[in-house]
Order: C-alpha cells, then structure tokens, then sequence
C-alpha cells in the first residue's frame, strides 16, 4: 500500500486522492483551532508560502481528539484558518487520528515510521508529556498521535520520511524539507 491509495475529503465534502500530491514534498499534519501550538499555523503558512513553487505542500487535518481543542467542523475550521492565520493550504475535513476511528491516512502514516520517545528536554515537553499522562495515558504508548500538531514529512515518491512531535522545532522541520527539496531537483 502506498500513501497514494488514501483518499482524504474537502470540508465541502469533495473527495480528494492522495495522488493529487505524487512528485511532491509534503507535510501533513493534524491541526486543532484552540491548541496551545496553534501558532504554527502560521509558521506552516511561512513554509508553504517559502517552499510551495518548488513542489512542496503542506496538508492540515483538523482533529478534535486532545482536549476537545478543535469542536468545529472542517469547513468552519478552514474559514478560520484562512481569516486568523492567512492559510492558504489545504484545510480538510475534521478526522480522528487515534482510536478505532482513525482516519486511515494516519493509521497509515503512524505505522510507517517509530515513535519518537518524548525526551523532556525542555519546558514545554515536559508539561505536554505531563498532560497527556494525565488525560490520554494511551496516547504515550504504541504509535499513537500524542497531540496536535504532529506533522509527517513525505518525499517525492510518497515515502514517509520524518514524523516530527509538536514541540519540535520547526527550523528542523524546514531542514528537512529543504533536504528533500534539493534531492527531488538533482
């Protein structure tokens, strides 16, 4: 199976394939309108903007799984987004990312790669990893999703490259991409 076979949905229900992005970089990433990460809707807005007439795009799936952080619809959360953050993305419909109603998109993209383990290096990992201990315990085990925000980076050829933690640095998230920019064009 192939990242390709997934179909994903538009807010205004249109069904889309994942083949709309074949022979491209693309990061896709679970997103919530009320998260304390929220903010990098615009550093993904930066990225994209930098990055997307070179062949890269970014893939926003809201989710409403970690503190009921993102209760609206998908349309809805695309107006949002457009108005708050200036997106310009792709916004598509709400999913679920862990449990037995996962999107398979990502139950696809979660066993692609290992979980990272979640080092506490720094402030801010230390209190994500502390609520999730505290509210979603599963969520620290196995390949889930453990918050929003994460983001998968995807190459060209549709293999999944890289998963990146919200409390990541998104400087390592635009290396990445620029990696794997400068590969496709040699």
């Amino acid at each position: 199976m192939s990242i390709y076979n997934y179909l994903v949905k538009k807010p205004n229900g249109e069904i889309l394939s994942m083949e709309s992005y074949r022979n491209q970089v693309f990061l896709v990433v679970n997103t919530a309108s009320k998260c304390e990460f929220t903010y990098q809707y615009e550093d993904l807005q930066k990225l994209y903007e930098k990055y997307k007439g070179k062949g890269f795009s970014v893939l926003s799936f809201p989710c409403n799984q970690f503190g009921e952080q993102n209760p609206e619809d998908g349309h809805t959360s695309a107006t949002q987004c457009k108005l708050q953050y200036g997106v310009s993305y792709p916004v598509f419909e709400k999913i679920d990312v862990n449990g037995e109603t996962t999107h398979p998109l990502f139950n696809y993209l979660k066993h692609e790669l290992d979980v990272p383990d979640m080092t506490k290096r720094s402030m801010q990992e230390r209190i994500l990893h502390d609520r999730i201990q505290e509210n979603y315990p599963d969520y620290l085990i196995g390949r889930n999703i453990r918050w929003n925000f994460t983001k998968f980076l995807v190459d060209a050829s549709g293999k999944v490259i890289k998963r990146f933690e919200p409390t990541d640095s998104m400087l390592d998230v635009e290396e990445a991409i620029e990696q794997l920019l400068t590969a496709k064009t040699v």
